[in-house]
């Protein structure tokens, strides 16, 4: 066994592998750029090796570097982790050339299976059923164009070297196939240092199912289940869960089975995930190999009670695998969310800054659910614009689906962040969705059930209850404090027995309403309720328990009340005596100002490109400019038409959240 690792990766998944290593007893090394250097994996490792600039074309994707890295300290084998160079052919034969291990599969493997195009001419000529596309690289936008009007569309430009939707456009006419391939180009350039890219079909309302398989170097491969990955924002994964609700298990052997079969027939040793597209009679096709570990192998994990950074580090190591197919269990059900730094109420762009607040719920088993939360960050750390926007994989796991769900839910209301936008209410929202309790799910889930963006939750009946109730409970906990301060000349002047609590634009009349010791007792718009209270001044949950259940509240102070956020909904609460609700609606409201002659940047990044110049007249939906914020593009066009006044930006500025791009007429 390996004495010293090397991980040439960054944020939770370099945390998650030294977690691991350190329980096998293995020391580990990280690798830091400037913009890394107070990160959480760097304080982890035993040692850490400075590799660069903040940008990972100068510092994680250049392959000298780690193997310079590797050189200094000694280290006997690389983990890659996911993304950067862990799919990398030259990267697994630079280590191979100093005699160091790499902890994935061997290099044949990488290169048959690692690479989109070559993996799908493999596939096809091992007779496994494959999307309809373009058997290899483009040469050109015409190139495209013409497999485009051959297959049809929609269809999808993806980077050969691609992942993680990185370099990946979906593709409705034929207008639009131009500045695709320039996006997915530049993206998968940035991201992999590849940017070959290739056409195919994209099959409507299909689902993303990926089988997980581990194989050592002695022949043996085995596939550890099927993961369910439909719920996906822009072809990156948002939700993710094992089982899936769609397989029966003659389609789940099935699909094991053919995975096995492609990776045998490559050699392939190592963990790695087929993933195919499936249709509503469950037909399926087989996508792209990823021959690395997966973002999503926790639910995995958790479903098999395997370690796969554990696996893999035996299987580099040359051990054979312990287990044998009819081994591998399928205990319960597993959930996760991953949660990013980005503003769903804004379209979600990128969110960068301080950790202020990071409080994630807490980690264990407690009776038959399990709370997991990987993370590679903490509290008062930075998230960067240079790198991927995630924060944490919170992940939950319980007998069944429905119990995994709910515990999910609670989960996320628990999740306290603070400083930056994130996107815990779209998460918990979806939680709570009809649709997606019913395992009724494809990947345009989020596009088909939020077509206009995301708003948040509607308050039913029993929200503006519970709301109401919690705005109750903060109102006369801060009263009640702050009359047994000692020393008041007249004491603190009691709260009126009736009150309203305003939502938002809803008022909720509360009578009756008194707090005794952990319990709140009121009538709500002419209605008895009742609730246990878990909660003190200043506290960041309220915890209510309601006849259904136990609920986590998450409440902060704002000017004039209290914001509220539980099950995806968020809302701003005042608790006002009735003649002080009744003036404070007459008050002037603030009007934002007037932005609608001006293109803002809608989140901190690069200019990549202004596509306009002064005085040009330009058409709804033209390109005004694009804009690189952790490593994706964003597109920037017209909202209608309009002439060019002003340019205030131009290619290679590094711009503010709503700083001005351009003016028009």
């Amino acid at each position: 066994m390996f004495q010293k690792i090397l991980i040439a990766n960054r944020g939770e998944i370099a945390c998650r592998v030294i977690k691991t290593a350190r329980r096998m007893g293995i020391k580990t090394v990280a690798v830091y750029s400037d913009a890394d250097k107070d990160a959480l994996h760097v304080e982890m490792a035993d040692e850490a090796v400075h590799i660069g600039p903040p940008p990972s074309a100068q510092s994680y994707l250049v392959i000298d570097k780690i193997v310079e890295a590797c050189k200094a300290t000694g280290a006997q084998a690389v983990h890659p982790g996911y993304g950067f160079l862990s799919e990398r052919e030259a990267f697994a034969e630079a280590l191979a050339k100093i005699g160091v291990a790499f902890i994935g599969p061997n290099v044949k493997a990488i290169a048959a299976m690692g690479d989109k195009i070559e993996s799908k001419k493999l596939a096809v000529a091992a007779g496994v059923s494959t999307v309809p596309g373009f058997v290899g690289e483009i040469r050109d936008a015409d190139h495209a164009k013409k497999i485009a009007k051959e297959i049809g569309y929609p269809v999808m430009v993806k980077a050969s070297a691609g992942g993680g939707g990185k370099g990946l456009r979906i593709v409705f006419d034929e207008k639009d196939i131009v500045q695709a391939i320039q996006s997915s180009q530049n993206e998968a350039r940035a991201s992999f240092g590849d940017d070959r890219l290739f056409v195919e079909k994209f099959i409507t309302e299909p689902r993303h199912i990926e089988i997980q398989l581990m194989g050592d170097k002695h022949g043996n491969v085995l596939y550890l289940n099927e993961r369910e990955c439909s719920i996906q924002r822009r072809h990156q994964k948002v939700i993710e869960e094992a089982p899936s609700p769609f397989l029966d298990a003659k389609t789940r052997q099935a699909m094991g089975e053919q995975a096995v079969a492609l990776a045998k027939a490559v050699g392939y040793d190592s963990a790695g995930t087929v993933e195919f597209i499936v249709d509503k009679h469950r037909n399926f096709y087989f996508l792209e190999m990823n021959t690395r570990l997966q973002v999503e192998h926790p639910v995995t994990e958790l479903i098999t009670g395997l370690d796969l950074v554990e696996l893999m580090i035996r299987s580099a190591a040359g051990e054979k695998l312990a287990l044998a197919q009819k081994d591998v269990k399928l205990n319960g059900w597993a959930v996760e969310s991953r949660i990013y730094a980005e503003d769903p109420y804004r379209g979600f762009l990128p969110s960068t800054g301080r950790l202020v607040r990071y409080r994630p719920p807490a980690q264990g088993t407690k009776g038959e659910v399990t709370v997991r939360n990987d993370t590679g960050v903490y509290e008062g750390g930075e998230i960067s614009m240079f790198y991927d926007p995630m924060i944490a994989k919170l992940c939950t796991h319980a007998p069944t689906r429905e119990a995994a769900i709910d515990a999910m839910s609670e989960a996320l209301d628990e999740f306290r962040i603070e400083g930056i936008n994130h996107n815990i209410a779209f998460l918990t929202a979806i939680m709570h969705h009809g649709r997606f309790r019913d395992g009724r799910l494809s990947t345009g889930f989020i596009a088909e059930e939020y077509p206009d963006g995301f708003q948040g939750r509607a308050l039913d009946d029993a929200d503006r209850r519970r709301f109401a109730a919690a705005a109750a409970v903060a109102k006369l906990g801060r009263t009640a404090r702050a009359g047994a301060i000692s020393g008041r000349l007249n004491g603190a002047p009691p709260f009126p027995d009736r009150f309203v609590v305003t939502l938002g634009e809803e008022h909720v009349e509360i009578d009756n309403a008194y707090l005794t010791t952990g319990r709140l007792h009121a009538k709500i718009d002419g209605a008895e309720y009742e609730a246990g209270v878990r909660w003190h001044p200043g506290d960041a949950v309220m915890y209510l328990g309601e006849a259904s259940g136990e609920c986590a509240i998450q409440i902060s102070r704002v000017a004039g009340g209290y914001r509220l956020s539980q099950g995806g909904i968020q809302v701003v609460a005042s608790a006002r005596s009735p003649r002080a609700a009744e003036l404070a609606a007459l008050m002037p409201k603030k009007l934002p100002p007037d932005t609608s002659k001006m293109l803002l940047c809608p989140m901190p990044g690069l200019i990549v490109s202004v596509n306009v110049i002064e005085g040009q007249e330009v058409k709804a939906g033209e390109v005004l400019a694009v804009v690189e914020a952790m490593k994706m593009e964003n597109v920037l066009v017209a909202e209608r038409d309009g002439i060019i006044k002003k340019i205030n930006a131009k290619k290679g500025d590094s711009l503010a959240l709503d700083e001005v791009i351009l003016e028009f007429v």
